[in-house]
């Protein structure tokens, strides 16, 4: 009964700091000057495009794809960091606000350049600049979601403490 009662507060606080990274994103987006010029630019050059496409006689099934390709995208920056840091957190007992935190934020800071490789052929100082601050608005993106996770279901993770043992 304890594990469907962790079970149910761990998914209730998933389903609270998924959507908290997902406005602290937006918000990141916004408020970075660098970060919220290179969106809108290729926003608009994407929605153009896409008209363009449109017209030419390309197929919507297109846009859905490419509908798709985001909708993977944000699933992975958003939502595969908090639960793998929530199941690493509950599996090793780290209880920490730290460890949400920080994990949850460096996990998904770290996501880009994972799904590069790495590695970049001598990017030039303006994109390796761009490349910080996203980097910081995705670590601050996953820290949020990782500490509202934390608040909810973190502190309380894990294996029982001694002092909950004679406890029924």
């Amino acid at each position: 009964m304890r594990l469907l009662g962790h079970l149910f507060v761990a998914g209730l606080a998933l389903v609270l700091a998924i959507p908290c990274g997902a406005a602290v994103l937006a918000f990141g987006a916004m408020l970075d000057p660098a970060t919220s010029e290179t969106l809108s630019r290729l926003g608009l050059v994407g929605f153009v495009s896409g008209l363009n496409d449109l017209a030419s006689g390309i197929g919507p099934e297109t846009l859905l794809f490419v509908l798709a390709a985001i909708a993977r995208a944000l699933f992975v920056l958003l939502v595969v960091p908090p639960i793998l840091v929530a199941i690493l957190g509950a599996v090793l007992n780290w209880r920490a606000a730290t460890w949400y935190g920080a994990g949850t934020g460096l996990l998904t800071a770290l996501v880009p350049w994972f799904a590069r490789g790495l590695s970049r052929t001598g990017p030039s100082p303006d994109a390796l600049m761009l490349e910080g601050r996203i980097t910081a608005v995705l670590f601050l993106t996953g820290a949020a979601s990782g500490l509202v996770y934390w608040l909810i279901a973190g502190r309380h993770s894990g294996a029982p403490s001694a002092r909950d043992n004679g406890r029924a």
